[in-house]
């Protein structure tokens, strides 16, 4: 299931989160879900066996799941589509490893039914690591080799609590009252995804409204968060909606307060062991919320600023994580923005370099409306 550079910018419409997933949809080969499914949208909450044909063992989830969890395969096994599937004929059972991925499947279930009450602790990943062949056997890492067990980094009580580490971070972009003010964010840059650049616009305006704009010759690639609804367009194909996982994902993108709404928005937060983030010690805290993947949040130590975002998707089969790095800085009307972040996947990223940025300019509401999709080609 790999997306070559020279497709991901012919199909750039097709899956993926905001912030540029639209270009990269997680190694899924492009026209995969067109082969499926005719359109997303109110057929997303189905079954997916209602969705998709021949489907065995994935029966009664959402359909809009079932590509997320082929998604995690690809990355659990370090595969590409055609290893289960056949090309163009994805319905079809001619290829033994279709029917070992069903067997796997059910195996992983009853493990976790028999053992851990149901709760999904073991996935493909957890065997797999990457590889067609379960990794039986440990890897000997240049960290245990250099790291006697005793000196790995545990989790201290001496250092900073969450709510500190949190206030650090609202006080290094510029304080609360700076962030508050800010009702909109108009950047205008560079997208580069496998050596290829294209110029990208982003409109984010208060509450929670964003589109990024890809302009790819005479053709335009759109994702756009409403601040309730998402979907994908792209010149001349039909809009695409985004799935539950990809929603709030985009909700967290738009959010021009986040630094400030993040501590109310997820609870039970902690501290975890310090890491290192490029060159610099990062201090890392995790929050939660109800029934949902968890958030990591990495802080330079010494600014206080954030350099690193980890976040999961989640799906019948395990949780796809996104990493977002933030660099470069800038104070743009006394709150510091970054001006480049790197948006990392299993298997692949994205960087976006911003040139310019303005805020509390005026952004029309028209910016963020649905259009109307044109017929399938």
């Amino acid at each position: 299931m790999k997306l070559t550079p020279s497709s991901s910018w012919k199909f750039a419409s097709i899956g993926g989160l905001a912030l540029l997933l639209v270009i990269i949809p997680f190694n899924i080969r492009p026209g995969y879900a067109q082969e499926q499914t005719k359109q997303s949208g109110p057929s997303a909450s189905k079954p997916a066996e209602e969705v998709f044909k021949n489907i065995k063992v994935l029966k009664g989830i959402p359909s809009d799941q079932l590509l997320p969890s082929m998604q995690f395969i690809t990355a659990a096994l370090g595969v590409q589509c055609q290893f289960c599937h056949v090309d163009g004929h994805f319905d079809q059972d001619d290829k033994p490893p279709k029917e070992a991925a069903r067997h796997m499947m059910q195996m992983m279930f009853a493990i976790n039914k028999d053992n851990f009450r149901g709760h999904r602790e073991v996935t493909c990943n957890t065997c797999h690591r990457g590889s067609v062949h379960p990794m039986s056997v440990p890897e000997i890492t240049e960290a245990a080799m250099t790291m006697p067990r005793s000196e790995a980094p545990q989790a201290t009580s001496s250092g900073p609590s969450a709510d500190q580490i949190l206030a650090k971070y609202v006080t290094a972009l510029g304080g609360a009252g700076a962030i508050g003010k800010v009702a909109s964010r108009v950047q205008t840059g560079t997208a580069t995804f496998g050596g290829h650049d294209t110029p990208i616009e982003i409109y984010t305006k208060a509450p929670e409204k964003r589109v990024s704009i890809m302009k790819m010759g005479n053709a335009e690639s759109i994702t756009v968060y409403d601040g309730t609804n998402g979907w994908m367009s792209s010149t001349g194909r039909p809009v695409r909606e985004m799935n539950a996982a990809d929603l709030e994902a985009s909700k967290m993108d738009a959010d021009l307060h986040f630094a400030t709404g993040v501590k109310a928005e997820f609870s039970d937060w902690r501290v975890l062991p310090d890491e290192k983030v490029g060159d610099h010690e990062a201090q890392v805290i995790r929050g939660r919320m109800a029934d949902k993947p968890p958030l990591k949040l990495y802080f330079d130590e010494q600014s206080g600023l954030l350099v690193r975002l980890v976040r999961y998707a989640e799906t019948p089969l395990g949780n796809n994580p996104t990493q977002i790095d933030y660099f470069d800085y800038r104070d743009v009307d006394g709150v510091n923005v970054p001006f480049k972040w790197t948006v990392s996947r299993p298997g692949n990223s994205f960087t976006i370099q911003i040139a310019k940025t303005e805020q509390n300019v005026h952004v029309d509401d028209a910016k963020f409306a649905k259009p109307s999709s044109p017929a399938q080609p």
